[in-house]
């Protein structure tokens, strides 16, 4: 979820379409190369003609494949998690809607909770205009509530034109099509030091064994090898589900996500046992267990990458969405920084997916035409071209990411089709799923703390997922 994105919901995925996004992700990457982000030609549309194609570090035209209307005067409130690099890269894309429409948009940061800050602006009488919702399961909570306004059909028609129909199906609830997945993530990759695998001979593990020996090997050769950021309890849900789906299946995996199947069935056991192997040895987590339980996600990338071959940790699990991190300490993506894919723990290496889907809160004209906008091809480049992002837009030029990384990534998720897996905690009800110092959130931070409870934490799951589906 965050700091990065946070998302999802699930659907079907083929192991074809997985290999591919596995081989593309852990294919060898070139450095980030500078690109430029300017202004579009004043505001004119050409009626749904490409203008141009975005080339890395050539071009700053924005494209205009969209017909937006006039609104000048009108104003329009968008709220997201996101902070930082991240919430500057999305007010690039605004800042281009503002420029065509003449609407006057202002962004306002809702916090880590989403549902509880839109839940008191609509309780207050003044919910904001759009909102990128992190969880399908809030989205359906919203439309449940009759919060949520459906789309137009101009907003349909850019998502027919440019989203398979898994990425459809996941914005809608009870066959009304609420959402735009404007940002997406690969959340099963690995990031590594190269130059603390060089010093400590070590190399790219392909199974879960593997990626345990690496570890020790790093952490013999005097350096924590994996750095958590257990503070961040969103990250502890991604490693449960990467290794749940590789070792319990596709079909366990929607089971468990819909709570059709108990959190104390046996194949939770087997995954919290396998997460304890890891979690369970102090060693290999940077700080031990205390320390990854106070590092937030931001610096369990840092530290990773800080200070080259004196760096904290040598190794950080998490999404695409960790590049912009990266980059922040000053490390090169495909020369400081590489990747490879979650390891395999079952038959298979694991993908799960997330994103982030815009919905309306209020009836108008601007809320329908930002979303509009959104499931567009010209904003998905605007932020393509700023790193940290990836999209399942199929019309998007891939020329328009920076680096080869997040270009292999995007080309692979456009790719898999309707074929994919989302992240299992953003499809509950946020009670169970998303929300701080409660539900999953909570029970795997404990868990952190305490590796060898594995009933224990089967139990608490379990209870707190039956109050929350109501089960």
């Amino acid at each position: 979820m965050r700091t990065a994105t946070r998302t999802s919901l699930g659907t079907t995925r083929a192991t074809r379409a997985a290999r591919s996004i596995l081989a593309l992700a852990s294919a060898g990457a070139l450095a980030l190369a500078a690109t430029g982000c300017g202004d579009s030609d004043g505001g004119k549309e050409d009626g749904g003609k490409q203008s141009s194609s975005p080339v890395p570090g050539k071009s700053d035209v924005i494209p205009h494949t969209v017909q937006l209307p006039k609104l000048d005067g009108q104003k329009l409130k968008v709220t997201a998690v996101w902070t930082g690099a991240e919430q500057k890269s999305f007010t690039k894309v605004l800042d281009e809607f503002a420029k065509r429409t003449g609407a006057e948009v202002s962004f306002v940061p809702s916090g880590d909770d989403m549902s509880a800050f839109v839940g008191s602006k609509v309780a207050g009488g003044d919910p904001p205009d759009v909102a990128m919702l992190q969880q399908p399961g809030v989205l359906r909570e919203f439309a449940q509530k009759g919060w949520l306004k459906p789309l137009s059909g101009d907003v349909t028609a850019q998502l027919e034109k440019n989203f398979a129909k898994g990425w459809r199906e996941l914005g809608s609830y009870e066959g009304k099509q609420y959402g735009v997945y404007f940002k997406a993530t690969n959340k099963s990759l690995v990031w590594y030091n190269t130059k603390v695998f060089a010093a400590a001979g070590a190399k790219e593990p392909k199974t879960w064994p593997e990626f345990l020996s690496t570890a020790q090997a790093i952490a013999d050769y005097g350096i924590a090898p994996v750095s958590v950021g257990g503070a961040d309890a969103w990250t502890l849900t991604d490693w449960f589900e990467n290794i749940y789906l590789s070792q319990a299946g596709r079909e366990k995996y929607d089971q468990l996500a819909q709570h059709k199947i108990k959190w104390t069935d046996a194949s939770v056991k087997d995954a919290l046992t396998t997460l304890g192997q890891l979690f369970g040895k102090k060693e290999l987590l940077t700080g031990g267990n205390d320390g990854a339980l106070q590092t937030q996600f931001p610096t369990s990338v840092t530290q990773t990458f800080s200070g080259g071959e004196k760096a904290k940790a040598a190794m950080v699990f998490e999404g695409d969405f960790a590049a912009a991190n990266i980059t922040g300490a000053k490390a090169r993506i495909g020369t400081d920084a590489k990747v490879f894919p979650f390891p395999a723990v079952g038959s298979r290496s694991p993908v799960v997916t997330g994103g982030d889907v815009g919905v309306a809160l209020k009836d108008g004209q601007a809320a329908q035409a930002l979303l509009t906008f959104l499931a567009s091809s010209d904003a998905a480049g605007i932020w393509a071209k700023e790193g940290g992002f990836v999209s399942a837009n199929k019309n998007l030029d891939p020329a328009a990411y920076p680096d080869d990384v997040l270009r292999s990534i995007a080309k692979a998720l456009v790719a898999a089709g309707d074929d994919f897996r989302f992240d299992m905690s953003d499809q509950a009800p946020a009670s169970f799923g998303g929300k701080p110092g409660q539900g999953e959130w909570k029970q795997l931070q404990d868990f952190l703390r305490n590796p060898g409870d594995v009933e224990g934490t089967q139990q608490r799951l379990e209870s707190d997922a039956a109050k929350a589906f109501k089960s």
